[in-house]
């Protein structure tokens, strides 16, 4: 029988990671995430790994999203020597957004190290850096959607559509030991099947262990043409106000999704900005991806895009302006009212949006759109919970733009959706809620009692399952 360790993401909603060991000696790593948010979490990632990363053979991805792939650099400098094997856009994905957390740790580390040496303290190292990003990249090993392969000795894995992000996949392994396979299926982050570009998640039937995320595990998203028309009369109602609007969002899924939504609005005649600027280089880099994986949008969203775009994003939204250097980013910043900036990071944890907040925060006719989840201790999980000032590049900020909170442009699928996905499932798998914060999976797992008569199991971190 094999053995399954439940090490990251668990009764919270980053750091996913999973340990499965057969009986005959193969380990494999599922997901290798970097832990987000408070910074007794984010100092969980300076940690060593809870297992001798050099005697794990693989490593399997569900998607490109740091807290899914963010630790791969620092597995690979602690002595990880295997494959890495994901979906093929999410092998090009993790190229972007690792590079990038790694130019993040370097300059940090830099930053952090002149103020030690002045005050006479060791320095610090970060926590990987570009050649151990660079090493890690090279074990990448791209697999189709809806094949299976053999990533360690007993051990196969098929990847399926999860419709989260590009590339995203649902992770089904099959464990074969002496003539008996067990199967072990991970949902990876479903989508929402009312988000636009993705295609919707797939429904797999046959399973002896579901591992299910719930971050969304206490509630359904609202009807996303609902969304649609508020986000249309937010843009609408800062043209009147005379000010700019703000939306932080992740440069990988959510920026792609808004600007299709945006895309929309102009060719409806409902966009009175002049200019939007996406102002995220790695936003950019992502958006070009997607253009050359278009071919797995949906297929109606792919044929407007098509249309209207010639299956590029940034020509289907013409407005659209891209900072190509720092110097017109901050060059934005001389715009007092009519545009609206896309940057990163999507909970303001850094990046060139807390940059924005601090010209256009305190401004009360400037709006402040956040597209999605914030999680507990970031700066966007302060505004969002009202709090009057915050403190943004070391100042303290008042926050008198209006701040608009749209949980219907989740890329995670809700409640309903959850439960929808794993009742599809025959003979009532062994059931495990993962990647969400407590309270919530606790109203999940009431639902589906309610709803199916299911035990879900909330496993603790660290416990370990026979499967």
């Amino acid at each position: 029988m094999a053995l399954l360790t439940f090490l990251g993401a668990i009764q919270q909603v980053t750091g996913s990671c999973y340990l499965l060991e057969s009986r005959e000696g193969s380990r494999v790593l599922l997901e290798c995430g970097m832990r987000q948010g408070r910074r007794e979490e984010e100092q969980a990632n300076e940690q060593p790994f809870p297992f001798d990363p050099a005697s794990i053979n693989a490593v399997v991805l569900s998607h490109a999203h740091l807290d899914h792939s963010g630790l791969l650099p620092r597995l690979v400098a602690s002595g990880f020597r295997g494959p890495i094997f994901a979906t093929h856009a999410t092998c090009e994905l993790i190229e972007l957004m690792l590079l990038d957390s790694a130019h993040i740790q370097e300059h940090d580390a830099e930053w952090e190290n002149k103020w030690r040496a002045r005050l006479g303290k060791p320095e610090v190292k970060p926590l990987y850096n570009t050649v151990d990003t660079e090493r890690a990249l090279k074990r990448r090993q791209p697999l189709p959607y809806g094949q299976a392969h053999e990533v360690a000795p007993g051990i196969s894995v098929t990847f399926h559509n999860a419709g989260h992000i590009l590339g995203s996949a649902i992770v089904e392994l099959e464990i074969h030991d002496h003539h008996l396979t067990r199967r072990l299926v991970f949902s990876g982050d479903l989508g929402n099947t009312c988000s636009p570009l993705m295609q919707d998640p797939t429904f797999l039937d046959r399973a002896d262990v579901v591992l299910m995320e719930s971050t969304y595990g206490d509630r359904d998203h609202r009807c996303s043409e609902e969304t649609i028309d508020e986000l249309a009369e937010i843009l609408q109602q800062a043209h009147r106000d005379g000010g700019n609007v703000l939306i932080p969002s992740f440069a990988v899924g959510r920026t792609q999704d808004l600007l299709y939504y945006l895309g929309r609005f102009y060719h409806e005649g409902r966009l009175p900005q002049q200019a939007v600027f996406l102002d995220s280089p790695m936003a950019n880099r992502a958006n070009q991806i997607y253009a050359r994986f278009h071919d797995q949008f949906d297929e109606q969203d792919r044929a407007l895009i098509q249309q209207n775009g010639n299956g590029d994003l940034r020509k289907w939204l013409p407005p659209l302006r891209i900072t190509a250097s720092p110097e017109d980013s901050m060059a934005i910043n001389r715009i007092k009212s009519g545009a609206i900036i896309i940057a990163g990071s999507g909970m303001c944890t850094g990046g060139r949006i807390v940059h924005h907040f601090k010209h256009n925060l305190w401004r009360s006719e400037c709006h402040l759109v956040f597209p999605g989840f914030q999680a507990a201790g970031t700066l966007g999980r302060n505004i969002v919970d009202g709090a009057p000032t915050v403190r943004v590049l070391h100042q303290r900020i008042a926050v008198k733009a209006k701040v608009h909170t749209l949980g219907g442009f989740s890329a995670h699928a809700g409640q309903s959706q959850l439960i929808d996905w794993v009742s599809h499932f025959d003979h009532h798998p062994e059931l495990y809620l993962v990647h969400g914060e407590l309270e919530k999976m606790k109203v999940l797992q009431g639902e589906l009692k309610s709803r199916l008569n299911w035990d879900a199991n909330i496993p603790e971190p660290g416990e370990q399952i026979v499967i």
